[in-house]
């Protein structure tokens, strides 16, 4: 990964900065940035919506992979604004302060889901598949208006606003990944919708790791395996990062009958 060795990762604590950072501690100097403690890699335990606090850390990194967030779907807006939003902020503006020049911002699927209230979305969500063409979905791209589902995901659409104002502004790489459904067991268990909408551990840990290798100036790319029932488009992420999933959510589906 040529000019990337020094990775700050801000959630690090949660399930998907797990994942993240397994991958990269094998070759990165990987540091951690969350409101709990952590063990076995440099970190610090501080609030992104301290700015004072947390600018220090930036220093000498030389990529941010920002997770940190309320990901609660059902957020209520007062903190989607402080923890989503002015942290959010304030996590580009330490980047510009402290010479970050490239960033992996954690977007979300929920900055489209309203999509999945109308057909043939509504359908596959249902597991209505005599109702769906497998062949012929209409994919969900980067390029489809946003239509965000939740307070959660209106904060998610302003943190990739602001990525490309800090893109266009201050010459950062920006990668927006609009990640789909992370499960703890690395299965799609627990919900039909996940047939369609997981990413595995290892193509997200994949597709962070392409977004830091390229100067992408700035992008958004959905982060979904390769499932059969998809109707988000990865052939963006392809083309632009070089992201091939590896794996397919119907593999799993005899294993949970």
């Amino acid at each position: 990964m040529a000019g990337v060795k020094r990775v700050l990762i801000t959630g690090v604590t949660g399930l998907i900065g797990g994942v993240i950072l397994a991958d990269l501690r094998r070759d990165h100097e990987v540091t951690g940035l969350a409101r709990r403690p952590m063990e076995g890699i440099r970190h610090f335990q501080t609030d992104i919506y301290d700015y004072e606090s947390m600018l220090p850390v930036f220093d000498g990194q030389d990529a941010v992979v920002h997770l940190a967030a309320n990901a609660s779907f059902a957020t209520p807006w007062e903190s989607a604004l402080k923890d989503n939003i002015v942290g959010t902020r304030n996590v580009y503006q330490a980047c510009v302060e402290s010479g970050v020049r490239r960033v992996v911002f954690a977007s979300s699927n929920h900055v489209t889901g309203m999509y999945e209230n109308d057909p043939p979305y509504s359908h596959i969500v249902k597991g209505e598949y005599d109702k769906v063409d497998a062949g012929a979905i209409p994919l969900i791209t980067h390029e489809s208006p946003i239509r965000p589902d939740s307070h959660y995901g209106v904060s998610k659409a302003y943190g990739e606003a602001l990525g490309r104002f800090h893109s266009e502004e201050h010459g950062l790489s920006v990668s927006c990944l609009r990640i789909g459904s992370l499960r703890p067991n690395d299965n799609p268990f627990g919900g039909v919708r996940f047939y369609a909408t997981w990413q595995s551990h290892r193509d997200l840990a994949q597709q962070v790791r392409k977004s830091l290798e390229r100067d992408v100036g700035f992008g958004v790319f959905y982060g979904v395996s390769d499932n059969k029932w998809r109707f988000w488009d990865i052939d963006h992420a392809r083309d632009v990062i070089g992201y091939r999933p590896q794996d397919n959510a119907e593999e799993h589906r005899a294993a949970e009958r």
